[in-house]
C-alpha cells in the first residue's frame, strides 16, 4: 500500500503514539502536575470554579443533574471502569483468569489491602467524626495505579499487570461496598431496579444474540447508567457490571473465516475493470463488503469495543480526571496537618498497611496452596504491587467527602491522601523498575 506525506507525517506516528503506553503514562502524569500547579497559582479560584458548573441531562422525565466534576468522576469513569470491566470479562473468557484459580490471590490481596488499613487507621483514630473516616486509606485508585504500571510498560511482566488489576478492581468494589453501606444515607430501591431492568435487557440481547455496539451503547449509557446513577451507589460499579453484558463470542470460527476470506479474495481481481483507475467495479465493492461483514463476524463486540474505547480512555478520559482531582492547594496549615492523627492515619494505611495486607494474603493463599502464581512473578513484584496499591487518591479523596464534614478534618485527610498516595507510587515504582531476577515466589 503506497504511503502517502499524510500517512508518514500524522496517522502512523500518531497511531504508535495512541498505542504507547509510556505516552498515556506521560500524559496522565503532566495532568496531575498542571492541576497541583494551577491550584496553587492566582488562577485556582477560577480553576475551582469550572468544576463546579453544572449542568443536567433529561431523558424522558428522568433527569440527572451534576456538577462538571461529578460528571467527570461519575460518568467518564464510569466508561474507564466498562474498558477494566471488558478487559477482565476477556481474561476470563480467554486468559490469565479463565482459571478461576488464578483470581483467588489477586482478591484475596485486595481484601487484606483492605483490612490492615482500615485497622491501622481506627488505631489512630477510634472516636469522634475522625473515625468515621477509616473507609479512606482502604481504597485504590485504579486509574492512577495501572497508571504507574503503563508508565513502566515492559519492564514488567503482563500478569503482573492483571494482577494488579483484579486486585485494584476487587479493591474499589469493596470501597464501593463500603461506601453503599456505611457512607450512604439512602439508597433507592426503585433507581436500583430500573438499573437492574436495563441490565437484564442487556444479558438478555446477548443471549439472544444480539451484536450491535449501538444497542449496548444506547441501552448501556441511556438506560443503565442514568437510572444506577440515581440509585445512591457510587456509578464506577456500574461500568463493570455493563461490560459483562457485551457480547463475547465470534459469529464465525476462525478456519471457516479463513476460507471464506480466500474465496472472496481470489474473486477480487484488481484489474477486472480494465483501466488503471483508482476505482473499483460495482463487484468489488460488493465483494469488499462482503469481507468486511466477516471481519466483523470474526471479532467479538466485546474486543472491537475494548479497541475503540482504549484510546479514549486513555488520552482523554484519564487525563481530564487527573486534571479535574489532583488540585490540592498546599497553604499555611499543611504542617498541621500533617500531625493530625487522620493524616498520619491515612499515610500509615495507604503507605504501609497496603503492602503489608497484600503480601500476607499472598502469603497466606500460598501456605494453604490455594492458588499458584504466574512463573513470571516474584516477591518483588508483589511488594512493589503492595505499594503502588497505596496510591489511594482520587477514591479516598470522594471517600473523605463522605465521610468527613468538619472542614479541617477534610483538609487534613486531603493532605495525608495526597502525600501518601505520591510516596506509595514512587516507592512501588522505584522497586518494580529495578532490573528482573530469577527470584522464585
Amino acid at each position: 500500500m503506497k504511503k502517502t506525506p499524510i500517512d508518514s507525517l500524522i496517522v502512523i506516528p500518531v497511531s504508535k503514539l495512541i498505542h504507547s503506553s509510556f505516552a498515556s503514562g506521560i500524559i496522565l502524569f503532566i495532568s496531575v502536575i498542571a492541576a497541583l500547579i494551577i491550584a496553587n497559582s492566582p488562577w485556582s479560584f477560577s480553576f475551582n470554579e469550572l468544576w463546579e458548573y453544572n449542568f443536567s441531562v433529561k431523558l424522558g422525565s428522568h433527569q440527572v443533574s451534576k456538577s462538571l466534576l461529578h460528571w467527570i468522576n461519575d460518568g467518564l469513569m464510569a466508561i474507564f471502569f466498562f474498558v477494566i470491566g471488558l478487559e477482565l470479562k476477556r481474561e476470563i473468557m480467554n486468559g490469565e483468569l479463565s482459571n478461576p484459580k488464578n483470581a483467588i490471590m489477586p482478591i484475596a490481596a485486595g481484601i487484606g489491602g483492605m483490612i490492615v488499613p482500615a485497622l491501622i487507621f481506627i488505631a489512630f483514630n477510634h472516636s469522634g467524626e475522625a473515625s468515621n473516616g477509616w473507609g479512606i486509606p482502604m481504597a485504590t485508585d485504579i486509574a492512577f495505579a495501572l497508571g504507574v504500571l503503563h508508565f513502566l510498560g515492559n519492564k514488567i511482566p503482563l500478569s503482573l499487570k492483571i494482577f494488579l488489576t483484579v486486585l485494584a478492581i476487587a479493591d474499589d468494589i469493596g470501597a464501593v461496598l463500603v461506601i453503599a453501606f456505611f457512607y450512604t444515607s439512602e439508597i433507592s430501591m426503585y433507581s436500583l431496579g430500573i438499573a437492574s431492568l436495563f441490565l437484564s435487557i442487556m444479558f438478555i440481547a446477548n443471549y439472544l444474540g444480539v451484536r450491535s455496539l449501538l444497542f449496548y451503547s444506547i441501552v448501556g449509557l441511556g438506560g443503565f447508567w442514568l437510572s444506577f446513577s440515581n440509585t445512591g451507589i457510587h456509578t464506577t460499579i456500574s461500568g463493570v457490571l455493563a461490560a459483562f453484558a457485551i457480547p463475547g463470542d465470534v459469529k464465525i470460527d476462525s478456519s471457516r473465516f479463513v476460507s471464506k476470506m480466500k474465496e472472496l479474495l481470489s474473486k477480487f481481481n484488481p484489474n477486472s475493470n480494465g483501466n488503471s483507475s483508482t476505482l473499483v467495479s460495482n463487484d468489488q465493492l460488493h465483494l469488499a463488503q462482503k469481507m468486511k461483514v466477516h471481519v466483523d463476524a470474526a471479532i467479538t463486540p466485546l474486543q472491537r469495543m475494548e479497541n475503540m474505547l482504549h484510546p479514549i480512555v486513555a488520552f482523554i478520559i484519564l487525563p481530564l480526571f487527573a486534571l479535574a482531582n489532583s488540585g490540592v492547594t498546599f497553604d499555611n496549615h499543611i504542617l498541621s496537618d500533617l500531625l493530625s492523627p487522620i493524616t498520619y492515619g491515612i499515610i500509615l494505611g495507604l503507605v504501609f498497611g497496603k503492602v503489608v495486607g497484600v503480601t500476607i494474603m499472598v502469603k497466606l493463599v500460598r501456605i494453604l496452596n490455594l492458588a499458584k502464581m504466574p512463573q513470571d512473578i516474584n516477591w518483588r513484584h508483589i511488594i512493589g504491587v503492595g505499594f503502588i496499591a497505596g496510591i489511594g487518591f482520587t477514591m479516598s479523596l470522594f471517600v473523605a467527602s463522605l465521610a468527613l464534614t468538619n472542614e479541617d478534618h477534610i483538609s487534613q485527610a486531603k493532605t495525608g491522601i495526597l502525600f501518601a498516595s505520591i510516596l506509595s507510587g514512587l516507592v512501588g515504582f522505584i522497586i518494580l523498575k529495578q532490573p528482573s531476577k530469577n527470584e522464585s515466589i
